[in-house]
């Protein structure tokens, strides 16, 4: 997710390879880093922070507290963090990195960014200013689009649109099945399935109609797209996705 984000800031002339400093743990990571973007990599998480005006927090979970105990005292209260961070509150963030009031933005992106399609829910501490809140957004939306979400509406954002691509991969895969077993070469399948999807998302965020009205305009009446629309019913696909994206909002919860 780091390197999207840094691929969208270069691909948005946001800033130069010259202009980024990144820290990776493995000499693996350092030079896959520096080849797919250009820009300086170092394993000194401390030095990232000293030199860098801004800060993106990128480490998995269960190494925030070692990272942020490494670096906290680099980080002066007014130096804006920007945390993608899974699970770890504004509060959690502020606690780790000293106690003190401090300019966080915490960001949910998901996975679609590193083809920069990628939805962002960010929420913000009281000390970011309106000119950080803007910056950040112009980060986010390099690599997709983003929205200010009250962080209480955060695991619904997981939900929704962080754990949902997973929920999209199986839905194409399925389609793709069923198109093989009706006769269709696999890499074919999986082309006109994903590509079907890709198109009617695109049809919902452009023309702004209701999904439901979206799909009342392909099935005609005794037509076959009717007929899989009664299946999928029958099947209970709507109950079972609703049923899904709950259970994955009361997981995250739980986190």
């Amino acid at each position: 997710m780091a390197g999207a984000i840094i691929s969208g800031i270069l691909r948005g002339g946001l800033a130069s390879p010259e202009e980024i400093i990144g820290s990776a743990p493995s000499e693996e990571g350092r030079a896959k880093a520096e080849k797919a973007n250009g820009i300086l990599v170092t394993p000194d998480n401390r030095r990232v922070c000293q030199e860098a005006d801004v800060v993106f927090l990128s480490v998995k979970p269960q190494f925030l507290a070692e990272v942020a105990a490494e670096v906290k005292d680099l980080l002066p209260a007014d130096k804006l963090v920007i945390s993608i961070v899974a699970g770890r509150s504004l509060a959690d963030l502020q606690d780790l990195l000293g106690g003190s009031p401090r300019k966080l933005i915490r960001v949910m992106p998901n996975t679609p960014a590193l083809v920069g399609e990628g939805m962002s829910a960010f929420c913000c501490s009281e000390q970011v200013t309106e000119e950080e809140k803007a910056q950040a957004i112009r980060v986010l939306d390099a690599f997709g689009k983003s929205a200010l979400v009250p962080e209480r509406l955060f695991d619904a954002v997981t939900a929704v649109s962080g754990s949902s691509p997973a929920y999209v991969f199986l839905f194409i895969e399925a389609m793709a099945d069923g198109a093989v077993s009706c006769g269709m070469p696999r890499a074919q399948a999986y082309q006109f399935a994903a590509q079907s999807v890709l198109g009617a998302a695109k049809m919902v965020l452009e023309t702004g109609l209701h999904p439901g009205e979206l799909k009342d305009m392909v099935t005609s009446p005794a037509g076959t797209t009717i007929e899989a629309v009664r299946v999928l019913e029958e099947m209970g696909l709507r109950s079972a996705v609703m049923e899904a994206v709950v259970a994955c909002c009361e997981r995250s919860k739980e986190l």
